[in-house]
């Protein structure tokens, strides 16, 4: 079905309750790597049985955690195979810390429908209410679906971010485990890209994928422990384009600079002449 831009714009999409766990909380920074330095109380902080901080990152798959189900893409006006699919960008601001459990709902609309041509982005905005009513987080994202423009939508803004012109205050590594994707899709995204060879290589990788939601999970962890002392509290919101691909057990170089706006980063693969993982990334502070 081609993409209808006049019925897919503003569409709200049905509200999803959920509700999340401790258990839920540690096995989603276990798949961004925490518990690497087992006995660091700070790295600890993130692991806790009783009382986890929680990234904000977490709010990506806090309400599909428990899926067991490839996604599926398919809205108002929109319909599309899944092995086109990859992720654009993301965005997660968070109104407090999030607690290590409780209980949500999700509101979702299509905000936008760009037309890139031999490609469309469709643009998502949701925001995330507790029990009692008060906003948790609010998001923004994008998925980018080879194949699909043409259908004589308006192409879009460019929101590109200028790094300074100087050398970062921080330079990070970060290694990814071969493993990486298997563990990552124990939180909800079981889409096959990721974990079937036979797949990737039909939608036109050699092999699979780490999750770009892994590797926006891994690199904002990086952050906060090389640039933030590992305190979550000190993040306000969190956004980064995908800007290229990342295989499991390859190292990630993550750059940050001390900006006007908060915390500029980039995050490139070492193992691959440092090809862009993430571009345009903004850690906001609380």
């Amino acid at each position: 079905m081609p993409i209808d831009p006049a019925v897919a714009i503003g569409a709200e999409l049905p509200s999803v309750d959920f509700s999340w766990e401790t258990a839920d909380v540690q096995l989603y920074h276990l798949a961004l790597g925490a518990g690497a330095r087992a006995t660091d109380p700070a790295e600890l902080r993130y692991l806790s049985d009783t009382d986890p901080q929680v990234l904000p990152t977490f709010a990506t798959v806090a309400a599909t955690f428990h899926a067991t189900e490839p996604p599926r893409v398919s809205f108002p006006g929109i319909d599309i195979d899944l092995a086109k699919i990859v992720h654009g960008s993301q965005e997660i601001t968070v109104h407090r810390p999030l607690p290590p459990a409780g209980k949500a709902t999700t509101a979702t609309r299509i905000a936008e429908v760009w037309d890139k041509g031999k490609a469309a982005v469709i643009v998502q905005e949701s925001t995330t209410l507790d029990e009692s009513g008060a906003p948790l987080w609010s998001a923004r994202s994008s998925i980018f679906a080879r194949g699909e423009g043409g259908f004589g939508g308006e192409r879009g803004p460019s929101d590109a971010v200028a790094l300074p012109d100087r050398a970062p205050d921080h330079e990070l590594e970060v290694a990814t485990l071969p493993q990486q994707a298997l563990l990552y899709r124990m939180c909800g995204d079981r889409n096959p890209l990721h974990s079937d060879p036979e797949f990737a290589k039909a939608a036109g990788f050699p092999a699979p994928i780490l999750h770009g939601l892994c590797t926006y999970g891994m690199v904002c962890k990086a952050v906060v422990d090389g640039a933030l002392e590992s305190d979550v509290s000190r993040v306000k919101g969190f956004r980064a384009r995908f800007a290229g691909v990342v295989f499991p057990g390859e190292r990630l170089r993550v750059r940050v600079w001390h900006t006007d706006a908060g915390l500029g980063v980039s995050a490139t693969v070492i193992d691959r002449d440092d090809a862009p993982a993430l571009s345009d990334v903004v850690m906001t502070l609380a």
